[in-house]
C-alpha cells in the first residue's frame, strides 16, 4: 500500500492563512458561489494557478502563496485539488464545464 511521506510545513502562519481562504471557498455554503465565479472567469477548477491569479480565493491569497517556500506551495496545491474533488456530485454535475478536462 502506498503511503505518502509527511512533509513538514515551513511557514506555519502563511500556510494556515492561505488554507483558511481555500477552506472558506469550498465551504458547503459557499462552494456554489465559488464555482460560479470560476465559471464566469472561464477557468477550469483544477487550474489552481489561474484561480489564484484571478483573485478568486481572495486578494491576499496571491501574496501569501508566493511568500511560501516551494514545499509549502506544493502542499497547498494538493489540498486545493483534494477539496476540488470533494465537492458534492450534484454541484459537479451542475458545473460540468468547470470540471471538464477539455
Amino acid at each position: 500500500m502506498f503511503e505518502q511521506a509527511g512533509i513538514a510545513v515551513t511557514d506555519e502562519r502563511g500556510y494556515a492563512e492561505l488554507h483558511a481562504l481555500i477552506d472558506a471557498a469550498f465551504d458547503t455554503r459557499d462552494a456554489e458561489v465559488f464555482l460560479d465565479r470560476v465559471k464566469r472567469s472561464k477557468l477550469r477548477i483544477r487550474d489552481y494557478e489561474g484561480v489564484l491569479k484571478r483573485g478568486l480565493l481572495g486578494k491576499q491569497a496571491v501574496a501569501l502563496y508566493e511568500s511560501l517556500p516551494v514545499s509549502d506551495q506544493g502542499l497547498t496545491r494538493e489540498r486545493y485539488l483534494r477539496l476540488v474533488e470533494a465537492v458534492s456530485p450534484e454541484l459537479r454535475q451542475r458545473y460540468l464545464k468547470v470540471y471538464a478536462y477539455y
